[in-house]
């Protein structure tokens, strides 16, 4: 059997910019195994695989794996897995209903002139807060100096809202720009309440970057070192979530616009919206645009 797949770039406007996304829309009958070969092979930071719904009153499950393990939950893997679905569709739904390890993955579309021009996801969790970390910890992981990091805000903390994270903020956009991931000290220090990367972030924006409130990068596990992400929507909707939880307003819509990818040449813009009622929060969002870029076909040998 020959299974489709489309490639897009997620989080941007223009082509070789963002983060890439294989998608396969004919996943039916493959194993996990098979589907983890497959990722390993596409060598993006994720692949998603459609498969039927087991609900029908949902859209499709969608599997979602980096070249070394499935993921419950990811942000630009649902944008663009989103955004190529609701492009191909024939009749134009305002919303798809993703089902995944996290459970119910909302994403919204929207489109102009009948063409789709972003998506957003709703997160599948509430916001969770788990282990905080120590500057020490996290400077090391990053290769800066304890001083890099500020806690005045927040501790460095794990948090999800779906998958989960290390986020923690640094003082300045250039301590951002000259870190370095360092193997030895992710070790020591992750995996830590089912974190295994740091999502990291300045409120130290450049004119030049003036567009974004943050500039974020992400280190993570890859196949055999510690990688960097362009765009990792689920760890900025979990961050934006945190922002919120500590934001003293108690009602309304708090927005943000965050850079990310720009110090490896991908630059990404993710936008979030967090709701909040009565001090709680009641939702959280994170969406983008994104360019399609590859199509093609394979066949796994021995494989019907």
């Amino acid at each position: 059997m020959q299974r489709r797949y489309i490639t897009v770039d997620v989080f941007t406007d223009r082509a070789f910019g963002g983060n890439q996304l294989a998608v396969v829309l004919d996943a039916g009958g493959l194993t996990t195994a098979q589907m983890q070969a497959v990722a390993t092979e596409f060598n993006y930071s994720e692949t998603t695989f459609v498969l039927p719904p087991r609900d029908k009153a949902n859209d499709a499950e969608v599997r979602i794996f980096t070249p070394v393990r499935e993921l419950p939950f990811a942000g630009h893997p649902n944008v663009g897995t989103a955004f190529v679905l609701a492009t191909l569709a024939k009749e134009p739904k305002p919303r798809l209903l993703f089902e995944e390890k996290a459970g119910l993955v909302p994403v919204d579309i929207f489109r102009e002139r009948d063409r789709v021009i972003s998506t957003e996801l709703t997160a599948p969790q509430p916001l969770s807060r788990f282990a905080q970390c120590s500057a020490d910890e996290v400077a090391a992981c990053l290769s800066l100096s304890a001083d890099d990091i500020r806690t005045d805000r927040h501790a460095p903390q794990v948090v999800s809202v779906g998958t989960p994270f290390v986020v923690a903020e640094v003082r300045s956009r250039e301590a951002v720009r000259r870190a370095k991931p360092d193997a030895a000290a992710f070790g020591r220090m992750l995996p830590r309440d089912g974190a295994f990367s740091i999502w990291f972030y300045t409120q130290d924006v450049p004119a030049a970057e003036a567009s974004c409130e943050r500039q974020a990068r992400m280190f993570m596990p890859g196949a055999g070192s510690l990688v960097e992400d362009p765009a990792t929507g689920s760890a900025t909707v979990a961050a934006a979530a945190l922002f919120a939880d500590l934001d003293p307003v108690r009602d309304g819509e708090l927005k943000l616009t965050v850079g990310q990818g720009f110090d490896m040449g991908r630059p990404s813009i993710l936008l979030t919206r967090v709701h909040k009622q009565a001090g709680k929060i009641v939702s959280a969002h994170v969406g983008g645009s994104c360019v399609q870029m590859m199509e093609g076909t394979f066949k796994l040998a021995g494989v019907a």
